[in-house]
C-alpha cells in the first residue's frame, strides 16, 4: 500500500468540471473503521459507494461539462483502490488517490482532495516519540512530565 491512506467518512471530493468540493459519505459499510485510536468513528469507504446519494450535497456546484448547469453526480464505479483487501460489504478500501467515473465527466473525472483521516495522538504515540525532535517541534513542552501526566491520569 506504500504511504497512502484509507478514505473515510468525512473525506473531500472534487471533480475537475465542477465548482465545489462535496464530502464523501460512506452508506455500505457499517463493520470496519479507521483513523482513530479506538477504530470506531470513522467508516472505511469503499468501492461499493456509488450511486447518485454517496456525496453529502450531492453536487460539485456548476458542471462545466452541462454549460454550467447545475451538477448532480453519479458515482459509477471506483479506480485505484486497495484490491489486497475486502471489506465486509464486498467491496475494497478506497485510497487517498482513487478516482470515480461520473456518466458526464467520464473515467476519473473525481477525485478525493481529502482522505478524512486526522492524526489522534496516544500514550503509545508519545511513549515512541524521539525526545529531540519533540523538542524541537514542541520546545516548551517537557514531554516526558507530559507524558506521566497522561499515563496518571488515564489510569495506566
Amino acid at each position: 500500500m506504500s504511504e497512502k491512506h484509507y478514505v473515510v467518512e468525512g473525506a473531500t471530493c472534487k471533480c475537475q468540471f465542477g465548482t465545489a468540493p462535496d464530502v464523501l459519505m460512506v452508506k455500505t459499510n457499517k463493520k470496519e473503521y479507521a483513523n482513530d485510536i479506538n477504530g470506531a468513528r470513522k467508516l472505511i469507504a469503499s468501492t461499493k459507494d456509488t450511486g447518485g446519494a454517496t456525496l453529502q450535497k450531492n453536487t460539485f456546484g456548476s458542471c462545466a461539462k452541462m454549460n454550467n448547469s447545475p451538477c448532480k453526480p453519479v458515482v459509477l464505479q471506483w479506480q485505484g483502490f486497495y484490491d489486497r483487501v475486502t471489506l465486509t460489504n464486498g467491496g475494497n478500501p478506497l485510497l487517498e488517490d482513487s478516482k470515480a467515473t461520473c456518466p458526464i465527466g467520464g473515467s476519473g473525472c473525481i477525485q478525493i482532495t481529502n482522505h478524512g483521516q486526522v492524526a489522534e495522538v496516544s500514550t503509545a504515540n508519545v511513549k515512541k516519540s524521539n525526545d529531540d525532535v519533540m523538542a524541537q517541534l514542541l520546545p516548551v513542552v517537557d514531554m516526558k512530565s507530559a507524558l506521566r501526566e497522561i499515563l496518571r491520569t488515564a489510569g495506566a
